[in-house]
């Protein structure tokens, strides 16, 4: 399984959430609404979509199975926004 496209949404707010992601996957399979988060000491991570059940829970709706692809969706998609951050920032011109 390949990841064929990372899409960033950025959240200009003040706040915790950062921006919202898409992936594909296989140029065949789409995961909307992937939320990156600053959580404590202003350390990144990644929420997969999830919805809240009728006591309050939230519960992912799609996920990885397994540590490894976690931490491999993980890295490339905060790649991705930091890429798109840089992007976003002006370089200082040289003199």
């Amino acid at each position: 399984m390949l990841i064929t496209d990372i899409r960033v949404r950025r959240i200009n707010a003040d706040g915790r959430m950062k921006a919202v992601v898409s992936v594909t996957f296989d140029d065949a399979f789409v995961v909307h609404d992937i939320k990156i988060i600053e959580g404590q000491e202003g350390k990144l991570f990644t929420a997969m979509p999830s919805r809240k059940t009728p006591d309050g829970e939230y519960k992912d709706i799609a996920h990885p199975i397994n540590s490894t692809t976690r931490t491999m969706l993980n890295e490339r998609i905060l790649e991705k926004y930091q890429e798109v951050l840089d992007e976003e920032t002006p370089q200082d011109e040289e003199l």
